[in-house]
């Protein structure tokens, strides 16, 4: 697994407007929870944390809190919906050897049987496992398989000390039939005789608009 040692400050002043400075100052706001601790309010340097942040469950190691550094688990990250940059990030406090439930994604080897398309219902799987050894992922190979073919979550092979949080008969994903040059011309023709449907009906309505704007 990913683990990250990165410093943090501790904050003492909350709201949006302290929060904005923190953000111009090149920190992300945090919030430090649990183990029946209260929360603890610090920033983390936004650089690195958003480095940290690409590895999914990574675990960051926080150097520089009050009774020594902690291992936490981001919980909650919310960035600005248009720039994607970091607002704000909540994380949990974990131990080692603690149990943990998180969602770890699943990653795809090999190539399947030419007439087939692969249906892919699940890009990630929820599992329990020890905080400090979180697997990067969860392989599933593909290779050979054919139209009818499934795995489900009863069919992966999780990773040593993994447990799987999920229904055993839960959908991974299945090999359909790939559609056949005739049906996709016969879509394409469908989508076209819509929309030329829906370009008469407006200009059946716009004359009709007309009509009544001259009577008037």
């Amino acid at each position: 697994m990913s683990e990250v040692s990165i410093a943090a400050e501790p904050r003492t002043e909350f709201g949006k407007g302290p929060a904005r400075r923190t953000r111009r100052a090149g920190r992300v706001p945090a919030v430090l929870y649990g183990h029946g601790t209260d929360p603890r309010h610090i920033s983390l340097p936004g650089h690195e944390l958003m480095l940290a942040l690409k590895s999914a469950n990574v675990l960051l190691r926080l150097q520089g809190l009050d009774g020594g550094e902690e291992l936490a688990l981001p919980k909650d990250v919310q960035r600005d919906p248009l720039k994607g940059f970091l607002e704000h990030v909540d994380l949990i406090v974990v131990t080692s050897g603690e149990k943990v439930t998180v969602e770890v994604p699943i990653q795809l080897t090999g190539d399947i049987a030419p007439d087939g398309m692969l249906d892919q219902q699940l890009i990630q799987v929820s599992l329990e496992v020890e905080a400090t050894h979180i697997p990067q992922s969860v392989e599933v190979s593909v290779e050979g398989m054919v139209v009818g073919d499934a795995i489900h979550a009863k069919d992966l092979k999780l990773p040593t000390g993994a447990t799987l949080d999920a229904e055993d008969d839960t959908l991974v994903l299945h090999v359909i039939a790939a559609p056949t040059a005739e049906q996709m011309e016969a879509e394409l023709g469908e989508g076209e005789a819509t929309e030329a449907g829906a370009e008469t009906d407006g200009e059946g309505a716009a004359g009709e608009a007309k009509s009544e704007g001259d009577e008037e």
